[in-house]
């Protein structure tokens, strides 16, 4: 099983954090199954960019973008290269590394439950 490296995220895992992943899951279905509470403001169906974050290790094992979430990510905070929303990124079989951006564009941010 691949390993998933979350870079430290001073909100959302301070200590950052390796677990493993069962390839076919999202990453944002990793994440919070870890408790690191990406935010997913659409619910993780493609419909928003709060839960963006950048593959620094394994994108190209990734299922490949389809053009809703490359639409989407154009509206990203701190869109580089190597971002995908997590709730679209599939894991592959190879190890990941993900890094979560210090900010995201949430128009209906809630408080914490």
């Amino acid at each position: 099983m691949p390993q998933i490296i979350f870079l430290p995220h001073a909100v959302f895992c301070p200590d950052g954090l390796v677990v493993e992943a069962e390839p076919g899951v999202s990453i944002l279905d990793v994440a919070h199954e870890h408790h690191i509470d990406i935010e997913s403001a659409c619910g993780g169906v493609c419909a928003c960019t709060t839960c963006h974050c950048i593959i620094r290790e394994g994108f190209d094992s990734l299922n490949e973008a389809d053009e809703l979430e490359e639409d989407l990510l154009d509206k990203a905070w701190g869109l580089e290269a190597q971002s995908r929303l997590s709730c679209q990124a599939i894991v592959g079989r190879e190890d990941l590394t993900v890094e979560i951006p210090k900010y995201s564009l949430n128009h209906a941010s809630e408080a914490p439950h």
